[in-house]
């Protein structure tokens, strides 16, 4: 006699190895991402990814003429370039403790600059270092060095004029609270970003931790991806309205438990 948890599952799966294996064949297909949805969790037209296939500056799979994208692999090689990898409605994990900082508090202590006269990537990179509160002389020198060591590795542009210039781990002997610093450019400069259009806009962002740096990036891609936030940008808003429009869209991520 069965009771109510024990139906026969012999019909669907004759012998355990077999259904081991349709397991693990659904698990992986369930990984395989397409270029459109690869685009999407990049935030990014489908022709920029389809550009990086072909440069080879994407990990792809290739089976014959076609390819695919593993999304664990992709996701990594996001995390090293800190990039957010991920459904607009799926901001990313992290640890409790790093969860309890916002984006609007980490912006209010980077500070907003307006007109950032600049005539070169490097050039905007140390005119937004000297306006980070808080740093020593020394301290804005070693950052300065590892924000161009991050831009020679992969431009941190990533499309429609917006750069989020970060340094690729946190800095040793620097206790500080997380910090974003938003730089509205006098005139926008050429940063090599991936969909080839001038950055406007930077977001340094400064992080005693990795995990933290990921929540607060994804935080803030939450933004970009909102379209009344990119119109915003575009009008180079006072620090107030900046702000305020921040408040605003992390209320509905705190609405979603995030």
């Amino acid at each position: 006699m069965q009771g109510p948890f024990t139906a026969d599952v012999r019909p669907l799966f004759p012998n355990a190895a077999a259904a081991t294996v349709l397991g693990r064949d659904a698990a992986k297909a369930a990984m395989k991402l397409s270029i459109d949805k690869v685009a999407e969790y990049l935030n990014l037209p489908p022709s920029t990814v389809e550009r990086w296939v072909r440069q080879g500056r994407i990990p792809i799979q290739k089976t014959g003429e076609s390819c695919s994208f593993d999304r664990t692999t992709l996701e990594k090689w996001a995390q090293q370039r800190g990039l957010f990898f991920g459904a607009p409605e799926e901001p990313s994990t992290c640890l409790p403790q790093s969860c309890h900082e916002t984006l609007l508090a980490a912006m209010k202590r980077g500070g907003i600059v307006h007109h950032l006269r600049a005539d070169s990537a490097a050039g905007a990179l140390k005119a937004g270092v000297a306006h980070l509160p808080l740093l020593s002389t020394e301290s804005r020198d070693i950052l300065f060095e590892r924000l161009l060591e991050r831009e020679q590795l992969t431009s941190t542009g990533i499309g429609k004029g917006v750069a989020i210039p970060h340094p690729r781990s946190p800095l040793s002997g620097v206790d500080l609270p997380a910090m974003i610093a938003t730089c509205f450019l006098e005139s926008p400069l050429d940063f090599d970003a991936i969909d080839d259009r001038p950055v406007f806009v930077l977001f340094i962002i400064l992080c005693p931790s990795l995990q933290q740096h990921l929540h607060l990036l994804s935080r803030l891609a939450f933004c970009l991806r909102n379209p009344e936030f990119e119109a915003l940008l575009q009008s180079r808003p006072s620090a107030e309205r900046l702000l305020a429009k921040v408040r605003e869209i992390e209320k509905t991520l705190e609405g979603g438990g995030f």
